[in-house]
């Protein structure tokens, strides 16, 4: 499975908002600005996220968008799969021989499982501090 550019930037569009939980909300131009990411990208990738819930948006003047639950709540995975779909490396797993299909099963299931045990909270705690140690995953 590749994660193509709508999931690493969703992630980022969340990142960037769990670090400001609880400050109000954020424009996507300030995330676009902060991360030099183009803003109408932004938005196309905003809209699946609010239709998931994992966002929500406030209207006016000094408007833009919250996270839709604490950050200790979303996991990336909720994340990838409202942008990237099914987490799989393969199509078709069933059709595959059986050796084959169990590698891919435990490949999918390792994956999964680091992404549904990383949250926001996690990930947005990492950044902030620069320690690239604190956190190890293993596939």
């Amino acid at each position: 499975m590749k994660i193509s550019t709508k999931g690493r930037y969703g992630l980022t569009i969340m990142i960037e908002l769990a670090k400001n939980h609880g400050e109000g909300p954020m424009s996507l131009k300030t995330i676009a600005q902060a991360n030099d990411l183009s803003e109408h990208y932004l938005e196309q990738l905003i809209a699946p996220l609010r239709n998931a819930g994992l966002v929500k948006s406030i209207r006016g003047a000094y408007g833009g968008y919250v996270l839709g639950d604490e950050p200790s709540k979303i996991t990336s995975g909720d994340i990838i799969r409202v942008l990237e779909g099914p987490i799989s490396p393969v199509e078709g797993i069933e059709d595959e021989e059986p050796a084959k299909r169990e590698l891919w099963i435990r490949i999918r299931d390792a994956v999964k499982d680091v992404l549904d045990n990383t949250t926001l909270e996690d990930l947005a705690s990492h950044t902030e501090d620069g320690n690239t140690d604190a956190y190890m995953f293993y596939i």
